[in-house]
């Protein structure tokens, strides 16, 4: 049963296909890992396996070898005390003959019984044979196997060191990527833009209120300036000083700017009528 059981779990683990059993693994290089200690394991425990049934096929080895030689020992010993009984029969001594002859007898039934002994091993010796040459290509397909398996894992190991590298320097090149808006950069940027224009819109809106504070001022100014004007024409005075400049070296010229201004609006009026 036991050498059954080892037979069974190298065909098992030489028929193994590493490539199913990575699909199923959440972690490949654990399994990888894994799968080496449980070759290395199952290989040792076969090596003991084989050692000890190489062992016994030699001790029934060594047992067939003895019966072979105890049978070929007790039939030169028959054949020796059968030639001494003859001799004996010949020298007219009967009661030795008889003697020898069944101590020939006595030879003859050792070495039947070797020869028994040898044949009966015969069928096991072979069957143990066969079993230890399958036990050996076994374990040498397993060797096989592992020195595939940790090669395979070193390379898948380092595919996949280099595969998880590079998905982090993607990764690590995307959150810096100017010109993709998804980006952190993208994100400040954005952020920086809407500041800008609230600041572009305040400045704005500032800048219309101003205007219109000075437009307001203009309009204050003009509306002063009619009223002097007015005020001028019916007191008869001179012009106000936005009509001319305000020295006294300029009243002359104020003087006719208000007659010259005077004879325009009865102008106008007469047109009017």
């Amino acid at each position: 049963m036991s050498k059954q059981s080892i037979l069974g779990r190298m065909s098992q683990l030489v028929r193994a296909n590493v490539n199913a059993m990575l699909d199923r693994s959440e972690d490949p290089e654990k399994m990888l890992d894994q799968m080496v200690r449980d070759f290395t394991n199952n290989i040792a425990e076969a090596e003991e396996a084989i050692a000890q049934t190489i062992g016994n096929l030699r001790m029934m080895e060594d047992d067939y070898s003895e019966d072979l030689e105890n049978s070929r020992s007790w039939g030169q010993k028959a054949l020796a005390a059968s030639r001494k009984a003859d001799e004996f029969r010949d020298g007219g001594n009967a009661e030795n003959a008889q003697k020898f002859d069944n101590l020939a007898k006595v030879a003859i039934q050792r070495q039947m019984e070797a020869e028994s002994s040898a044949k009966s091993a015969e069928p096991t010796i072979t069957s143990q044979r066969e079993i230890v040459d399958r036990l050996k290509t076994g374990l040498e397909q397993m060797k096989t196997k592992r020195q595939q398996l940790v090669s395979k894992r070193d390379e898948l190991i380092a595919r996949s060191r280099a595969a998880h590298a590079q998905s982090q320097v993607h990764d690590a090149v995307k959150s810096i990527d100017v010109m993709d808006p998804t980006s952190e950069v993208g994100r400040f940027e954005e952020k920086i833009r809407r500041e800008e224009a609230k600041v572009r819109g305040q400045n704005e809106l500032a800048a219309s209120s101003l205007d219109a504070q000075f437009e307001s001022l203009e309009d204050l100014g003009e509306q002063a300036e009619v009223d002097a004007r007015l005020a001028a024409l019916k007191s008869g005075s001179s012009a106000p000083a936005a009509l001319g400049a305000g020295s006294s070296e300029a009243g002359s010229s104020d003087a006719q700017a208000t007659e010259d201004y005077t004879a325009q609006l009865e102008a106008q009026e007469r047109n009017r009528a």
